[in-house]
């Protein structure tokens, strides 16, 4: 199959360009920069030089499916990137490939999408979205599946996979963060990390792209999981582990916590700051706030199950060391 993907050059296009080429598809990929180009080369997929705001119909020629993984998942920018990369990128990749005479439009969504500050217990695809949420990231990421699922039709099959808390080898945001902030000393939990999630690595998460393209059906949504669930203390614990850092015990209350993030970015915004704040509200309620989805309706209608369970992708991290 000849395939379009976007952010072949982030975390999730990137494990999902390789796994797709190993399969034996013919992978084409956005790329916006020469040093791109050379990334996804060495990937062994095709560069084609377009970006969200630029991409037509003629980059997507031929092409049967298209994979759409980027999106805006900075902590922080301007009020109007995530909506400019989240929602028109997202919007104008569709209108390509429909122009393109694609077939399979596959959105790499987020359980983000439900979420307004709520904790989220078993929750399932029929959740409404959080069109509203006060987080720029949820709110885009929402309006951008509902745009993706509405243009679903027999001719132009669209779905989405939501991950939740994606990590495994290769992350590029999580475990970095991690880092940084362990070796500044900066680091402290909410609530003592006690919320319980879901999680999604990366190895199952590209299983379920590889699925979408023939499995599932058109015009819905799919939380992508591995198996149980985990407090973030462990999760992230373990994560730290993989790198030979261990994380202080500081904690502060969420009360304390979401009023500091909200805080912080109001003093940053009135003020023009250019960096980023030492925490937002949008990191303060995903480290507080439970978020247990059920994966059955991928098991059912994809035939979804985890090809890694998290104990083996933990254990396979810290024998990195």
């Amino acid at each position: 199959m000849q395939i379009f993907i976007t952010g072949a050059s982030g975390f999730v296009g990137g494990a999902a360009t390789e796994a797709l080429l190993a399969d034996g598809h013919q992978v084409f990929a956005m790329s916006r920069s020469e040093s791109s180009d050379q990334l996804i080369r060495r990937l062994g997929a095709t560069p084609v030089r377009c970006d969200l705001q630029s991409v037509t119909s003629s980059a997507l020629q031929g092409c049967e499916a298209v994979i759409h993984c980027a999106a805006y998942v900075e902590p922080w920018g301007p009020k109007h990137v995530w909506y400019d990369a989240n929602v028109i990128g997202t919007k104008n990749v569709v209108a390509a490939a429909k122009a393109a005479g694609v077939k399979r439009f596959i959105h790499i969504g987020t359980e983000a999408a439900i979420c307004y500050g709520q904790n989220v217990l078993n929750a399932d695809e029929s959740e409404p979205l959080a069109l509203d949420s006060p987080y720029p990231y949820c709110s885009t990421k929402a309006l951008a599946e509902q745009h993706v699922l509405s243009e679903n039709s027999d001719v132009f099959q669209t779905l989405s996979m939501r991950p939740r808390f994606i990590w495994g080898p290769g992350d590029k945001t999580l475990l970095p963060i991690i880092e940084e902030m362990a070796a500044s000393g900066k680091w402290m939990w909410i609530n003592d990390g006690k919320a319980e999630t879901s999680t999604t690595h990366i190895a199952n998460l590209v299983h379920a792209i590889t699925l979408s393209l023939t499995e599932g059906q058109g015009g819905e949504a799919y939380f992508i999981l591995d198996d149980g669930t985990i407090s973030l203390k462990e999760m992230i614990s373990g994560m730290a582990a993989s790198k030979g850092l261990a994380l202080a015990d500081k904690s502060v209350p969420m009360g304390l916590a979401d009023f500091v993030g909200k805080s912080c970015e109001r003093i940053w915004r009135l003020l023009n700051i250019k960096s980023q704040p030492p925490l937002t509200a949008h990191a303060a309620m995903v480290m507080s706030r439970d978020c247990v989805l059920n994966g059955d309706k991928a098991a059912r209608e994809l035939g979804y199950r985890p090809v890694i369970e998290r104990t083996q992708g933990l254990e396979a991290l810290t024998s990195d060391i």
